[in-house]
This record gives structure tokens, sequence and C-alpha cells, in this order.
């Protein structure tokens, strides 16, 4: 991803903001500047926001870390202005490994307040009556930055449990129905409700919080990702890359220039090629590394090939096609049968056979 700051690694995984989370703090001072804040209560609350953000890393660890249990690899995890996102391979299709991974982030920060509980007395903040609290929580101490701590972890409980997509809330109800229900139908009553209450929180941010306008956009589009993302699925379910597979391709050898590349590429619609050498697959080419060497057309394709590309076997499942593409993040893959090359597929050709296939449902 583009514009982010890596911070290291935790368990392999990727820990990474993202450059616009800069704006939540610049947001921040904004508003602390323009309450007549000095700038030690701005400075404190730029640390609280900090310090919250680490809590929203543990809780995508929590996500991430109990989905290895299940044998699902997590590549990082990127911070931005509304939270945080696990990036999953894929999220797991038995009911109980799916409740299990949704309710992992929510128990960190239940555990994270808890344990600040234990050293704040958060009992007496409530004894006192509305003034004398906004007066007691003003002062710049440390016991009250660890209180807006626990508030805001419970607020972190809160706000994931909402029953919608893409909430970890909305992964519990659809693990729920899914024990009941098929996946498909599951998720689809889960999305509805989700959409259902975007379109309340949308209502009630434009009477009194236009920052619930975001979440509800947030929301409302989160479901309904989710809903078709599965529909296709299921769609695919039962069927293999050579289904899906470009048998007419145009093939290409390491003596190939840029120049007869692009000529190829101009006269059909084909983007990407693979390159064979006696009678073996010897790399790929793609449509960007042709752009990438318009200006040396003399060049040859075995000088701007990939010879670490992956083949695709035949018999591979469609739906483990997708999750591959994803992983190895490369638009066009080789495919074989018995070791020898019948074809290749990208994502155009499957989102075709998708069309096909709704169109025939």
């Amino acid at each position: 991803m583009k514009g982010v700051l890596k911070l290291g690694r935790v368990a392999g995984i990727k820990i990474e903001v993202h450059w616009t989370f800069s704006l939540l703090l610049v947001w921040v001072a904004f508003i602390e500047i323009r309450q007549g804040a000095d700038l030690y209560h701005l400075l404190l609350n730029e640390a609280l926001v900090l310090v919250l953000f680490a809590c929203v890393v543990l809780h995508e660890l929590g996500h991430a870390l109990t989905a290895k249990r299940f044998r699902i690899n997590t590549q990082r995890i990127t911070l931005l202005p509304i939270g945080g996102v696990a990036s999953l391979e894929k999220m797991p299709e038995k009911p109980m490994h799916e409740l299990l991974v949704a309710l992992a982030g929510p128990a960190v920060n239940v555990v994270i307040a808890l344990l600040l509980a234990l050293v704040v007395p958060v009992r007496s903040y409530f004894n006192f009556d509305a003034i004398v609290l906004e007066e007691v929580l003003y002062q710049p101490t440390f016991q009250n930055f660890l209180f807006y701590l626990f508030i805001a972890n419970v607020m972190l409980v809160v706000f994931n449990m909402i029953p919608a997509f893409p909430m970890d809330g909305g992964r519990v109800l659809r693990a729920l129905l899914s024990l009941k229900l098929g996946r498909v139908e599951a998720t689809q009553i889960a999305s509805g409700i989700g959409q259902g209450l975007a379109v309340l929180f949308f209502v009630v941010g434009l009477l009194f919080n236009p920052f619930l306008i975001l979440i509800a956009f947030f929301i409302f589009f989160g479901a309904y990702g989710e809903n078709q993302m599965v529909k296709q699925s299921s769609l695919l379910e039962g069927h293999i890359a050579k289904e899906a597979t470009l048998t007419n391709i145009t093939l290409l050898s390491p003596t190939h220039t840029v120049q007869q590349v692009i000529e190829i590429l101009l006269a059909g619609t084909e983007k990407d090629f693979v390159v064979m050498e006696n009678d073996r697959i010897a790399g790929i080419v793609t449509q960007k590394d042709i752009i990438e060497h318009a200006k040396t057309p003399d060049l040859a394709v075995e000088d701007i090939m990939d010879p670490t590309f992956r083949s695709i076997e035949a018999s591979t499942p469609m739906a483990q096609m997708l999750e591959i593409m994803a992983r190895e993040k490369k638009p066009f893959f080789p495919v074989t049968e018995k070791g020898k090359l019948i074809g290749a597929i990208d994502r155009t050709n499957i989102g075709e056979f998708i069309l096909v296939k709704t169109a025939n449902a």
C-alpha cells in the first residue's frame, strides 16, 4: 500500500500507519486550539490518541493471531483515522472459527479495560455530578489519562459489536446465523441489518453529528460489499480454474522485442502474455511491464519478463484461485494440466465467468 509508515512486525505481521492517520492528529490539535487549550493539554490529548491506537493494534492482533490458529495468515495491520484494518488472507468459513476470530478483537479491549479498572477508581468518577465531573476530568493528571483510556476501550468494544459489517458484531451475527442457516443466507440477513443501521446512522448524523454520516457510509458499503463477495464465492463453488481459462492466447518467445509485443497488444484485447521457450513456460509479461519499457522497443522479452511466475493447475477450485490472486498480488497466471500449458487466467475472465453464472442463477 502506498503512503504508509512501516512500524515493524509482530509475529510476522507488518504494522503500518497510513498517511491519512496524520489528519486525525491534526484534527485533534485543531479542536484543542479552538477550545483554547494550552500546550500541555494539547500534547496530552495527542498522546491519548496514540496510546488508544496502540490498543487498536492489539485489537487487530487479537483477530490476526486467533485466525492464525485456524491456518489463516495476516499480511499486515494498517492504522487509519477510523481505526485499524487487519488484512487476513480470508475469513474463516466455519461458523465457530469465524465467531472466535470476530470476538478475539473486542476481547482484547475488554481485558485492557479490566486491567485499567484495577488501577483507576472508576466508580469515584461517577459519584460526581456533571459540573464537578467536568472540572475533575479537565485536570491533566495521569489518573484522568488512564480513565479516558478506560472509557475509550469500552467504547471500542461497544462500537465494534454493532451487528453490521464490516464491524466485528456483523461477523459475530453472521457466524451465529450460519449455525442454523447457510453462509449465503446468514450473510444476506446480517448485511441487511447492517445497511438498515447505516440508514439510521445517516439520519441521526444529519440531525446531530456529521461524523455519523461517515460511519453510515462505511457500514452501508461494507455490508453491501461483504454480501456481494459471499454471493460470488457461492457461485464459484464446485467450479475449477479450467472453466474460466483463456485458451486462445498469444504465446511469446524470449526473443520477441518490446516493439513486437506492443503491436500485438494494440492489435487485440490481450494485455498479459505467457513466454514459452522449448515447450516450457519461461515467464510472463504483463501490460505494466510493456508500458514501463515502451521507450526501449528493441529490448528483448527475456529482459523484461517475470521468471518468478506461479502456474495454476487446471483442477484448482475457483474460490482458491481468487485467494491465490489476492495473496500473490498478481493479475495473470498460466494454467497447466498434467504439466502442459493449456491457457491462462486473470481477474477479468473470472469476473466474466461470475457474470455468466449470475445471469443463469
